[in-house]
């Protein structure tokens, strides 16, 4: 098992960066395109403002949602990189920023596919979801167990954010610096868990503070 995640992990550092983000983005834009085409678009809420004529604001904002995604990826993974790249330089790793920014896109696969899970949730669901039913669903999260009607909209977000997929974000990563460094896997653990993993949770205590 060691060895087929090794040659795994291997196989995918020495894929360049941009190609794996290139296929992080186009991924991203499609699921979310499902979603919109075969989810939100079937919403009564959308079909209301369709015969009404008025459902041209929604266009304009899921076009904004599929130019915004190479940004939004490329913000994000350049802050998760840039974090790592710092643990690793505390705790004496010699791994590029380049190196880092390519493991930090291979953790956020992870997401893609709970993406997916949630398209596919949400197209088998036996009850037409309304358009807060998407926006609150994330498959595997706290947020399950709450009703969002009942729940300060500045609880969501947090919900959402702690699920099951999260801590395999942080074991990928924890991986992908260890066969990169090529040291103790207890360095890498020690990375990933004292520098993004609390900076994690506490931009979630932050979001619920100060989310109005």
């Amino acid at each position: 098992m060691q060895k087929r995640l090794e040659y795994f992990f291997e196989n995918l550092l020495k894929t360049p960066a941009f190609v794996l983000f290139l296929a992080l983005c186009a991924g991203a834009i499609l699921i979310l395109w499902t979603r919109i085409q075969l989810v939100e678009n079937q919403t009564i809420a959308y079909q209301i403002l369709q015969e009404q004529g008025r459902f041209g604001i929604f266009t304009l904002f899921n076009s904004l949602k599929y130019l915004g995604t190479p940004l939004i990826y490329g913000l994000k993974i350049t802050l998760i990189a840039f974090v790592l790249w710092t643990g690793a330089f505390m705790y004496g790793y010699k791994i590029s920023f380049g190196q880092m920014w390519k493991i930090a896109i291979i953790g956020e696969f992870v997401f893609l596919f709970a993406e997916l899970l949630k398209v596919a949730w949400l197209i088998w669901v036996p009850y037409e979801p309304t358009i807060w039913d998407i926006r609150a669903f994330y498959p595997l999260s706290l947020m399950n167990f709450f009703n969002y009607e009942t729940l300060p909209n500045h609880w969501i977000y947090p919900l959402q954010a702690i699920n099951l997929f999260e801590p395999i974000n942080w074991l990928v990563l924890v991986y992908g610096i260890h066969f990169t460094a090529r040291k103790k896997l207890d360095y890498a653990y020690a990375i990933v868990f004292t520098t993004y993993v609390p900076l994690f949770l506490i931009w979630l205590v932050y979001y619920v503070v100060v989310y109005h």
